[in-house]
């Protein structure tokens, strides 16, 4: 008995080290994406009657992180959060064989983010497309990655000046 308190007490201790070790400034692009990911579904949950301040204050306790308010994490999931309709207007005319009350939650959240940065951002449309397949993988259900694949990538072309659509 006395061993396994012990190994708790030491997988505590390791965890207090981490968190103590957890920036703001260490996170890679991958794990910004999932707090972003993270600070959307806690709004969805919410309804959108939480403040994205509110739900900042109480991640950035109850992780030990520091994510400012005039982060890109924080600025993203805003301007997510207030153009969630039109984002889902964008992706719902492609959804051909699907209903929308299919589409779980955190793949909702994915098209959302997907589709705000390919019309937000200057980054190349597969690495958007590739990291919200990642993001999929990670937080929706099992196969989830193709569908958010093909819609995403049906809205990349509709994107593109016609010149290149026509190549």
């Amino acid at each position: 008995m006395d061993s396994i308190k012990n190994n708790f007490d030491d997988f505590n201790d390791a965890q207090k080290d981490d968190q103590e070790l957890l920036s703001y400034n260490d996170l890679s692009r991958r794990d910004m994406r999932s707090l972003i990911f993270h600070l959307l579904y806690v709004a969805e949950i919410f309804d959108y009657q939480e403040s994205l301040e509110a739900i900042v204050d109480n991640l950035n306790s109850g992780f030990n992180l520091g994510i400012p308010y005039d982060s890109k994490i924080f600025t993203v999931a805003r301007a997510i959060i207030n153009d969630h309709s039109l984002l889902d207007e964008i992706y719902q005319p492609l959804l051909t064989n699907w209903r929308l009350e299919r589409v779980s939650i955190c793949t909702k959240l994915i098209l959302r983010f997907g589709i705000w940065e390919l019309i937000n951002t200057s980054l190349d449309q597969r690495i958007i497309i590739n990291e919200a397949i990642e993001l999929t993988k990670c937080f929706a259900e099992e196969g989830a990655y193709r569908f958010v694949n093909g819609i995403l990538d049906r809205v990349a072309q509709k994107r593109l000046p016609k010149e290149v659509n026509n190549l």
